[in-house]
């Protein structure tokens, strides 16, 4: 990473960027853009009907946006206690620390700027139509991350209607997940997809294998002595369903247990008690002694597009996740967060503002508790884990 920023510094010297409006500094590259408002007016001109609607949808979406995140994290942490296996970690993305697979980090680099054009893009259109100048837009880089903003003026925001305000602080979060929800409708085309989507929309839009197969026995192991044999199928694991090869890791296997592993064989149902054995590669993580067919088996009920490139799947479906999840965590009240804004916006002059800010901080700090505690609870569960 520091190479590539190094890389990208020198061209950005070499090319005499700073005389385009680049700023460059040892940790940051930014570009600033002063003909933003002509550019949002002109597409504002041909689409001003339609952007009104979608103005008036990011006031109600922020709210729905943000009560989403907050029923989310604290579902999360009930289920920690209550359904372990249903506990989903929470990790925050970053290149080299918790991103550190190459095709991972490149897909999550190319995805942040699409996301940012269409967050900063609706920010700047709604403040056009409410008539609130933008000063600035543009594009930041810092080593490793990607930032967009648009800056409109400060005096005439203030000086906006709170309906307004709500408009243009809701509508870069609503741009997101209405772009997510457009690319989910064609990604449900594509197998790759069913691993990251809840019941009751797998099993409507997918057809679901009846479990995993058994390709080979390691020796020794727990399975051979149970006697599970290749081509079993295994449907589950002390209770928990196995469709994919991605649910053996909610079974939390210890070495030394006995699972109880359910399979299906020439149609019949069957159920063995096997010995877990620790893995070579780390001792605390147990197996159950098999070699499994780690393909996904799903069939997309809407078959009409034909996935070859499994890169492509993979890109789109990060784009996907990171519109999805940008767009959601962005209405969490913090304070550098849209969510933020949109409360204080919501409470400003209701109240006086020493209990303003005394509110405001006060839902800071329950937000950012229960953020932390979801990271919190899934080291303890995972540890530091990476993708």
């Amino acid at each position: 990473m520091l190479i590539a920023w190094g890389v990208i510094l020198g061209i950005a010297k070499g090319l005499k960027l700073e005389k385009y409006g680049f700023e460059l500094k040892i940790y940051s590259l930014v570009y600033k853009n002063q003909q933003v408002q002509s550019i949002l007016t002109k597409i504002l001109g041909r689409t001003r009907r339609g952007i009104k609607i979608f103005a008036n949808v990011s006031v109600v979406a922020g709210f729905v946006m943000m009560g989403f995140a907050f029923w989310f994290l604290i579902s999360n942490v009930s289920k920690f206690f209550v359904a372990p296996s249903d506990f989903a970690p929470v990790t925050v993305l970053i290149p080299g620390v918790t991103l550190t697979s190459g095709p991972s980090i490149l897909y999550f680099l190319l995805s942040i700027p699409i996301v940012l054009v269409i967050h900063e893009g609706a920010h700047g259109i709604v403040a056009t139509l409410e008539k609130i100048k933008i000063k600035t837009g543009g594009f930041a880089i810092f080593i490793a991350m990607f930032a967009g903003f648009v800056e409109p003026d400060e005096d005439e925001f203030n000086r906006a209607k709170k309906i307004s305000k709500l408009r243009v602080i809701g509508a870069g979060a609503t741009a997101n997940v209405i772009f997510a929800l457009v690319l989910a409708l064609i990604l449900l085309t594509n197998p790759f997809f069913a691993t990251v989507l809840p019941e009751p929309l797998l099993s409507t839009f997918y057809d679901l294998p009846n479990g995993v197969m058994i390709l080979s026995i390691i020796e020794n192991s727990g399975a051979e002595k149970a006697g599970l044999q290749a081509n079993d199928i295994i449907t589950s694991i002390n209770g928990i369903q196995i469709v994919s090869p991605l649910d053996f890791q909610k079974a939390q296997l210890i070495p030394g247990e006995i699972a109880k592993v359910s399979i299906l064989r020439d149609g019949q149902t069957l159920q063995f008690p096997v010995e877990i054995i620790p893995s070579p590669e780390d001792s605390d993580k147990g197996l159950i002694g098999i070699m499994r067919d780690n393909s996904l088996a799903y069939k997309p009920v809407l078959n009409f597009i034909e996935w070859k490139d499994p890169s492509v799947s993979m890109f789109l479906l990060w784009l996907w996740m990171i519109s999805f999840f940008i767009g959601i965590i962005n209405m969490l009240p913090l304070p550098i967060l849209d969510g933020g804004k949109f409360i204080h916006t919501v409470i400003d002059k209701k109240i006086s503002e020493k209990a303003v800010n005394i509110t405001m901080w006060g839902i800071y700090a329950f937000t950012f508790a229960l953020f932390g505690l979801n990271i919190a609870l899934s080291y303890m569960k995972s540890g530091w884990f990476t993708i």
